[in-house]
């Protein structure tokens, strides 16, 4: 049996890497007594991965991971077993049953995310910066420099960005998640500094990943879909 568990990572453990957040999380279902598949051969390991690693840095109310089971009687008791053992940074929100192929794994599904971004230092933002995300949006192409194990490249985020809302100080992003075209929303937020006129500095910037998604075609068009209603509950 395979579960999908969401969860949220805040305050402190924004700093907590994501090898750690694993960690944590195989000694937490130790202690609930949770009847976890393991893999064979001669280093087993819980069967567990990630739908999609989170930065150093940032915090979420939209994590995933998923689990392969022995038992489990009532997703409702496994959710509150494991958050007997977390610490009030690491909350279980939800715990759901899905199909246990290949396919229906979160990391494979993960297509698109929602973050917060908020700029903590406000009085970088010109007057009336609200109204020009549409000019920003109405770009054919949004251009920025990539940074990656090979060196430099020139990129373009613009089909990458689904959807950009003002918020106070800050945006509401959708963008591209996932293995292939992963847009982390710090290059869009300053590429849109960059279309204001605005420098944000290092650490400028305060992350929240609020949901991921997998894309699910419908009608000639890919619908979003929250990885936790891919599953079902179990009484």
């Amino acid at each position: 049996m395979r579960l999908r568990i969401k969860f949220s990572k805040t305050g402190s453990m924004k700093f907590i890497g994501h090898l750690d957040v694993m960690r944590y999380f195989q000694k937490a279902l130790r202690r609930a007594e949770i009847d976890v598949a393991f893999s064979g051969g001669f280093s087993p390991h819980m069967l567990m991965s990630f739908a999609q690693p989170l930065g150093v840095g940032a915090v979420s109310r939209g994590e995933y991971f998923d689990l392969d089971v022995n038992s489990c009687e009532s997703t409702k008791d496994f959710q509150q077993r494991l958050n007997a053992q977390m610490v009030p940074e690491i909350q279980v929100l939800q715990v759901v049953r899905i199909p246990e192929d290949k396919a229906s794994k979160g990391m494979t599904l993960v297509a698109a995310a929602d973050y917060r971004v908020i700029i903590r230092d406000p009085f970088l933002l010109p007057t009336g910066w609200q109204d020009r995300i549409s000019g920003f949006l109405a770009k054919s192409s949004i251009h920025v420099v990539k940074k990656g194990k090979s060196g430099e490249k020139d990129w373009d985020i613009r089909p990458l960005i689904y959807s950009m809302e003002a918020e106070d100080n800050g945006l509401f992003l959708r963008v591209s998640a996932g293995s292939k075209d992963n847009l982390k929303p710090e290059l869009a937020a300053e590429a849109f500094g960059d279309y204001l006129g605005i420098h944000i500095p290092e650490h400028g910037l305060q992350i929240c990943r609020e949901e991921l998604y997998a894309g699910l075609g419908k009608d000639g068009k890919t619908h979003f879909c929250p990885l936790g209603e891919l599953g079902e509950t179990i009484e």
